[in-house]
């Protein structure tokens, strides 16, 4: 591929639109004609942690899911150009624990370490990081738009009554948010009957599942 032209669009927002007008060498020595190419950078950080916090305390695996504001839908969906199948108000959107992996996450322990502080943060438990269990590689969701990358984590609360309040990391975006304990084949069954939406989080879900079935 050959880069012909770029320009940033948007840039000192939370996204930044890369507009790039590229084409194609291929391997006979020719040149496929120029065609245009946007994708989607987060200035702050690349790629995200879905974390499965979980606890074996009440006698049954149940997973922590918290519900929170995604503008992104509540604004995309009802006022797209384009017709969608469904316009739920979306106004709380479901998920497992996520959040940026920033500068300073460097390698495994870098994002065993984010995952802790997004736990801390968005559930209001502490977790040690060296605690913090990975659940596999890391998977691009939107790979025609996104350079993203979500990593998928695991930590365990052995005291789930021992709740902090949910502090956030101090953005507007993350008031009203609430959490609730719900079965692990509850929650995936959820997934799957469109109760709960996000494909990280059943992701994370099934992989906490596949994880604890291995011993």
């Amino acid at each position: 591929m050959e880069l012909l032209r770029e320009e940033r669009v948007g840039e000192g927002g939370f996204l930044t639109i890369h507009r790039t007008e590229v084409r194609n060498r291929r391997a006979d020595g020719s040149s496929s004609p120029p065609y245009a190419c946007d994708y989607l950078v987060r200035p702050m950080g690349l790629d995200a942690v879905a974390v499965a916090v979980f606890t074996r305390a009440r006698g049954r695996v149940e997973v922590l899911l918290r519900d929170g504001l995604r503008l992104a839908l509540v604004l995309g969906r009802s006022a797209g150009p384009v017709p969608v199948p469904d316009r739920g108000p979306y106004l709380l959107f479901t998920e497992v624990v996520a959040g940026v992996i920033e500068a300073g996450d460097r390698g495994e322990d870098g994002v065993r370490r984010r995952a802790a502080l997004e736990v801390a943060e968005e559930a209001g438990y502490a977790v040690e990081a060296d605690r913090v269990v990975l659940l596999g590689a890391g998977l691009f969701p939107v790979p025609g738009m996104l350079p993203e990358k979500v990593w998928f984590a695991a930590a365990e609360v052995e005291q789930p009554e021992k709740q902090a309040p949910l502090d956030g990391d101090g953005s507007p975006m993350e008031e009203g948010a609430v959490t609730r304990w719900v079965g692990l084949d509850e929650a995936i069954a959820d997934c799957v009957a469109g109760r709960i939406e996000d494909m990280k989080t059943e992701l994370a879900l099934r992989r906490l599942r596949d994880w604890m079935a291995a011993g």
